[in-house]
């Protein structure tokens, strides 16, 4: 069958679209995820992980460091208003952080204590598996992303999530933020936002603000695919929960008791 020369023209022309669209559409998605940003360990690339000794994070009492550096270098708002209250890390008392731990007699030293909590970036987190529009994703070194342009504000991710780990913006956040940092995007809006375990630090070879803040060094940041990482070592030696293992999210922050 012949083909005019004006009808092979355009389905040339509409090839050459499409071409153009999927690049681009590639270029977009690299700077969104950033899948180059985690080191490898050996031939395997890592695979992130917080330790945090329940412990140690009790000596100072009302400590909130960790919680302050968090939100300062991410742009987080402050409404002072707990309807429309944003947060990235914050604590809760040890029975509701881990009410499949409360016992009458058991470790009575943590209970009513304040604890740390944050993202958990589960291995099969159900947040990924319900986002309609992939503006939640994890990556090949287990960090679960947001990406603030794909999201529609469904809050699907919000419902799915078993932490409370995601914060809704009822409200435009910009207005709101304090010390703002030009070096880290602000969000909108209509738009979900947590912790991104600090991948912008991470690429920059930098620990997480958190880690970094802890006047107690009661954080521990590291790759479980590495052996000798200090993480690894922790979690030999010491006993470690996670938070609401039963639903089988697989949670990398693990708490020392």
């Amino acid at each position: 069958m012949k083909i005019r020369r004006r009808t092979f023209l355009g389905i040339a022309g509409l090839s050459a679209l499409a071409v153009a669209e999927q690049k681009i559409l590639g270029r977009v998605a690299g700077q969104g995820r950033n899948e180059a940003s985690p080191r490898a360990t050996g031939s395997q690339t890592a695979r992130w992980a917080m330790v945090i000794d329940l412990r140690a994070c009790l000596e100072k009492e009302g400590c909130t460091d960790c919680i302050a550096a968090c939100h300062k270098v991410h742009n987080v708002p402050d409404f002072r208003n707990a309807a429309h209250e944003v947060k990235w890390t914050w604590k809760e008392p040890f029975e509701r952080a881990f009410p499949g731990q409360k016992s009458r007699y058991a470790g009575q030293a943590l209970q009513g204590g304040p604890v740390l909590v944050l993202c958990n970036h589960c291995d099969k987190p159900p947040c990924v598996r319900v986002c309609p529009t992939k503006a939640t994703w994890k990556r090949a070194d287990g960090i679960v992303m947001m990406d603030w342009h794909r999201c529609i504000g469904c809050r699907y991710c919000i419902a799915a999530c078993p932490y409370g780990s995601r914060s809704f913006n009822w409200l435009d956040p910009r207005p709101q933020i304090r010390d703002l940092k030009a070096d880290f995007p602000t969000r909108s809006k209509g738009v979900v936002e947590k912790c991104n375990f600090c991948e912008e630090r991470l690429a920059a070879g930098k620990p997480p603000a958190c880690v970094e803040a802890c006047p107690e060094r009661a954080l521990v940041f590291g790759d479980l695919e590495d052996p000798a990482s200090r993480v690894r070592e922790l979690l030999r030696s010491r006993y470690a929960i996670r938070r609401k293992p039963e639903l089988g999210t697989e949670p990398e922050i693990y708490y020392l008791v």
